[in-house]
């Protein structure tokens, strides 16, 4: 066949087989019997969040609105990985529909960048993440997958789904660092900036005890912003000839499921508004006769 009878196929496989994390049926069994609690808590934790936020008129601030983005964020976002991958741990084989491969990439690609936006607005937009997750699905799944249909991941994430591509994925891997770097890179200067102005108005604090309350409000959102910045940037902000996809699963854990259980823990259990709130509203619920009552102001 001569160059210019040749036609071009895209192939495009009716689903991919996940690979997962393990193929022991024992440490798959094992990893269930964690990740079901961590997800749950993750869930639960974040849910309760938005509701208690949403029920606390005293809670009604600005800070608080982007604890209730947050917490959203994380929950959607781990719900489209930790329940599938939960029931895949104790499955014989894990399959996922093409289309349901491109929905899942989208969902998460999209929500963990708004969450990167939403990180830096908490230190001074969900489109920012619409827009990124839209380059990287579409770009992937115009690729034609001939080389195999085992996916080496628990989920469909971007490194895996181009290792087993027949195309040329040079576009894609400069997309993936170009636009996740744009974005992580602008966030954390924003973050770095918007910090380095409060590390100025601590310093010239006069007052110990105001400068340790200054210091402990902002550490818990810096812890949040380390972890997943950190995951991150070690997943996607590398060369393509570094990925070691049985490893690099580990860190994918660790964001998809980890931090969105760890976050309502980090903002929740050193705030006193919170426990505040929660107490006000257990109250509420558990003793009905004293709904009326009028709880001093703490402030």
């Amino acid at each position: 066949m001569t160059p210019e009878n040749f036609t071009w196929v895209r192939v495009v496989p009716a689903e991919f087989i996940l690979l997962g994390i393990t193929d022991r049926w024992d440490l798959r069994v094992t990893l269930f019997l964690i990740f079901l609690p961590i997800y749950l808590v993750g869930l639960l934790g974040n849910v309760g969040m938005v509701l208690l936020i949403c029920m606390d008129a005293r809670l009604h601030t600005p800070m608080y609105f982007f604890l209730a983005n947050l917490s959203l964020l994380d929950a959607c976002y781990a719900s489209a990985i930790g329940p599938k991958m939960l029931v895949d741990l104790l499955l014989p084989h894990a399959t996922i529909p093409y289309a349901a491969c491109a929905l899942q990439m989208f969902v998460f690609a999209g929500l963990a960048d708004a969450e990167c936006c939403l990180l830096a607005a908490m230190a001074y937009d969900r489109l920012g993440g619409a827009v990124s997750a839209f380059v990287h699905t579409t770009f992937t799944f115009h690729l034609s997958f001939c080389h195999s249909r085992e996916v080496n991941s628990f989920f469909c994430d971007i490194p895996p789904l181009l290792a087993i591509s027949c195309n040329d994925t040079s576009l894609n891997e400069l997309l993936l660092f170009a636009v996740c770097g744009f974005i992580q890179t602008a966030t954390v200067l924003v973050i770095a900036v918007s910090y380095g102005f409060i590390a100025g108005a601590v310093i010239r604090m006069r007052s110990a005890e105001g400068r340790w309350r200054a210091a402990s409000t902002c550490g818990s959102h810096l812890t949040a912003v380390a972890m997943l910045y950190g995951t991150l940037i070690f997943m996607y902000l590398r060369p393509s000839s570094s990925y070691a996809l049985d490893t690099d699963k580990m860190a994918s854990l660790f964001y998809t499921l980890v931090i969105p259980a760890l976050n309502p823990l980090i903002y929740s259990l050193r705030n006193k508004d919170v426990k505040e709130a929660l107490r006000r509203t257990w109250n509420r619920f558990s003793c009905p006769g004293r709904g009326h009552q009028i709880w001093p102001r703490l402030d």
